[in-house]
């Protein structure tokens, strides 16, 4: 089905179910291996990186075949900029993405609520929501995030423009390999910050962290959130201007 015969709202339904299931899955997979009592406890970093990016690929097939699945506003405005996407659906894309991420956090707490209650220390309850640097240097976590973001942009612009598939977003890669791609980011320039690539990813769950009752959440760290949301966007940029290189000089 092509994203043009799509209408609006059903385009934007997909996007929100498409990156409701992704972080459902993401966050997901990080209550199951850090919170208290879970049988996946200790799982680590590898259990984390492999599961957000099956949930990655499970986001695509869902929203694929009706937006091309791009499940983050990093993605929607790096298309928009590269010209594969339209400027009037930018903000209702993001919306979607922003509500489905703070939705699907909502349900992850309540499907752990028990290992939550059961878990001591605030980073531990806050990791399962949002993304926190291993240490913290506003400037290298921020510098994290445009690298891990523009590695993410820069592969689907190049192999859209290869003409693997007519649409354009996470699914213009075809969901397995785009699984692949998501799970070596993690695995190689995860380890600072945890790995946002995608402003809906870390926003919605950290707003959901801060509305909900939370025993012993403490802060919602807002001072940070400002590297994981402009961090990826400006990997886009960055991502787009090594692509118009590329166009103007082949």
């Amino acid at each position: 089905m092509e994203t043009l015969e799509t209408p609006i709202i059903l385009q934007c339904f997909f996007e929100f179910l498409g990156t409701f299931v992704m972080i459902l899955l993401g966050c997901g997979v990080v209550a199951c291996t850090t919170l208290k009592g879970s049988k996946g406890f200790g799982g680590g970093w590898g259990v984390i990186t492999i599961a957000w990016g099956l949930a990655v690929m499970c986001g695509v097939f869902i929203a694929g075949p009706y937006t091309g699945a791009h499940l983050n506003p990093a993605v929607t405005f790096g298309l928009a900029l590269a010209g594969k996407f339209g400027w009037a659906m930018v903000v209702p894309y993001m919306l979607s993405q922003f509500a489905g991420a703070f939705c699907a956090a909502v349900v992850v707490y309540y499907f752990y609520k028990d290992h939550f209650d059961a878990t001591d220390g605030e980073d531990a309850k806050l990791g399962v929501f949002a993304t926190i640097p291993a240490i913290k240097n506003r400037k290298r976590n921020f510098l994290s995030e445009v690298v891990g973001t523009f590695v993410l942009i820069l592969v689907i612009l190049f192999l859209s423009e290869s003409g693997n598939t007519s649409e354009v977003g996470l699914g213009s890669i075809g969901a397995l390999p785009v699984a692949f791609l998501v799970i070596v980011i993690g695995m190689a320039l995860g380890g600072t910050t945890g790995y946002a690539i995608n402003p809906a990813r870390d926003f919605g769950p950290r707003m959901a962290h801060q509305l909900l009752r939370i025993k012993g959440k403490g802060s919602s760290r807002w001072e940070y959130a400002i590297v994981p949301f402009i961090g990826p966007l400006v990997g886009a940029v960055l991502a787009v201007v090594v692509y118009y290189i590329y166009l103007s000089c082949r």
